[in-house]
């Protein structure tokens, strides 16, 4: 089902990535790690009608208002990442209902979020969650090519000197620094004390695939790793 919302404010996150704080006339019911979809109609060319655009975005809040926060970024090529960059303050924009099966499963088990780029989204409002009913240990692992491009970077380091079970590691591709380089999940043998925990990931499905690959060859169990689910089906063996 679709209904329209409202964007109330957007603030430019990155050079590529706005966030848009959009509200409703209801409260958004989802879990956290759950996305709705835009949806709008575009002129197509090649046909006598419109073409309908429907596009997946996660909200990276919690529920219990009528309001989601949608971070997003633009592609040039991207129909729905540029429809949504020429939005204004004040527009009115069609979503669908919040769905998806990337939520958290075990609030009692220590958890590890694994994510790149925009993969991040639904990691923050687990993370969110979790930090307010969880019981364990959370360590965020996060990829991005350069310190520019990382998203809710003050969120987080915000939130890990207001936890002391929260750890939060940024690893860099394209730029030299202080901090871990190369693919983030390089990274989880070294940084972590044992490998009994519950993993998160979500990315480009290159990573999400290496990563579920890395971890098998740790000796997690597939029963231990979460991620959305289709990534398989888009990297070629």
């Amino acid at each position: 089902m679709s209904f329209e919302a409202t964007i109330t404010s957007i603030h430019q996150m990155t050079p590529q990535v706005k966030q848009f704080v959009v509200e409703a006339d209801e409260p958004f019911e989802f879990e956290p790690g759950q996305h709705t979809t835009v949806q709008f109609e575009q002129d197509d060319p090649d046909e006598d009608e419109d073409q309908e655009v429907v596009r997946p975005y996660t909200a990276t809040n919690t529920p219990g208002s009528n309001k989601i926060t949608l971070a997003i970024k633009r592609y040039d090529d991207g129909t729905a990442s540029v429809y949504m960059h020429e939005r204004k303050t004040g527009d009115t924009i069609t979503l669908g209902d919040l769905g998806g099966n990337l939520t958290l499963q075990d609030m009692d088990r220590d958890v590890v979020f694994v994510s790149t780029g925009t993969g991040i989204t639904p990691m923050i409002a687990m993370l969110k969650q979790y930090l307010e009913v969880g019981g364990g240990e959370v360590h965020f692992f996060y990829g991005e090519k350069n310190q520019e491009n990382i998203m809710y970077r003050e969120t987080l380091d915000q939130l890990s000197t207001e936890y002391s079970q929260l750890s939060v590691v940024y690893s860099l591709s394209d730029e030299d620094w202080d901090g871990p380089t190369g693919h983030v999940q390089e990274h989880l043998n070294d940084r972590l004390d044992g490998l009994d925990r519950d993993f998160y990931v979500c990315g480009v499905p290159q990573m999400v695939v290496d990563t579920k690959e890395h971890l098998d060859e740790l000796g997690v169990p597939d029963e231990r790793i979460f991620s959305e689910g289709w990534e398989d089906g888009e990297v070629e063996n």
